[in-house]
């Protein structure tokens, strides 16, 4: 009950961070937004992790920490970039396919895999092919780049939320959280800030901290949902995508391809079978 409490939380928080970084990323470069998330979201995790206490660190939880924050920083980013000139209906469900990546790296790890699972992620990579489909002309090309991005998106994400399940397992929630932040300070938001290139704008600045704020609950939510059942947590968080695709239409009226949506159902679909499958 308690990876479903958290995996839920997890879908609720990244919902409402796919729809403030869709219009964030319009109003500033997606490295510029990618600084300022991971700044906040330090500020947050830094006090939040020492008052937990120090936990013991080995070799093999230095290397989950290392992949959980490096992940998802390059995730972000690709995710960031693919809202900057896609729609959240098609970047949101497949970016969603982190929670499939994370039980098929679980499967690799020594997991066993049963044909039920191994049929339901080949109707979610098909899911993926199809809402990556777009009309011709200027929207097919900027389709294409959102989606490549997006599946690079999902690709990072899922080792980074692996990998954050397996951190919150050793070390706790709160140091599951800090890795993003710390990775995304020292590697994006200090070199920007020494070139003089991170750019912030009045319009973008409320954006970029709520995407902060919301990216830090979510990772947290989800972190304890995992030290409770790993590939559970990490499919559930997953329906962000079906919630994104919603709020998307009734607030920005984004209209899809009837292949990208029937690409988009079977992305749903196929994350709801296997939440069923590894429950």
């Amino acid at each position: 009950m308690l990876a479903i409490i958290g995996g839920l939380g997890a879908a609720v928080a990244w919902t409402a961070t796919t729809l403030v970084a869709s219009r964030g990323s319009r109003l500033i470069d997606p490295w510029s937004l990618l600084a300022t998330v991971m700044t906040v979201g330090f500020v947050i995790a830094v006090p939040a992790a020492f008052a937990s206490g120090t936990p013991h660190v080995n070799g093999t939880s230095a290397t989950w920490l290392a992949i959980s924050g490096l992940g998802n920083v390059i995730g972000l980013l690709f995710n960031y970039s693919a809202l900057r000139i896609g729609k959240v209906g098609m970047v949101a469900p497949i970016t969603s396919t982190e929670g499939a990546i994370a039980a098929t790296i679980a499967v690799l790890a020594g997991e066993s895999l049963s044909a039920g699972t191994a049929v339901t992620l080949a109707v979610v990579a098909g899911g993926v092919v199809l809402a990556a489909r777009a009309q011709g002309g200027e929207s097919r090309h900027h389709d294409l780049r959102a989606a490549l991005f997006a599946c690079g998106s999902a690709l990072s994400f899922g080792a980074s939320i692996y990998a954050t399940g397996k951190v919150g397992q050793d070390l706790g929630v709160a140091w599951a959280a800090l890795p993003p932040r710390v990775v995304g300070v020292a590697v994006i938001a200090l070199p920007l800030a020494a070139t003089r290139r991170w750019r912030m704008t009045r319009a973008a600045l409320p954006y970029a901290v709520a995407c902060g704020i919301l990216e830090f609950v979510g990772f947290a939510t989800y972190a304890f949902g995992a030290r409770h059942g790993l590939a559970v947590a990490a499919v559930l968080a997953s329906q962000f995508a079906g919630l994104s695709v919603v709020a998307g239409y009734f607030l920005w009226r984004e209209r899809l391809a009837r292949i990208q949506i029937a690409g988009i159902v079977a992305i749903a679909v196929g994350v709801s079978v296997l939440s069923v499958l590894h429950s």
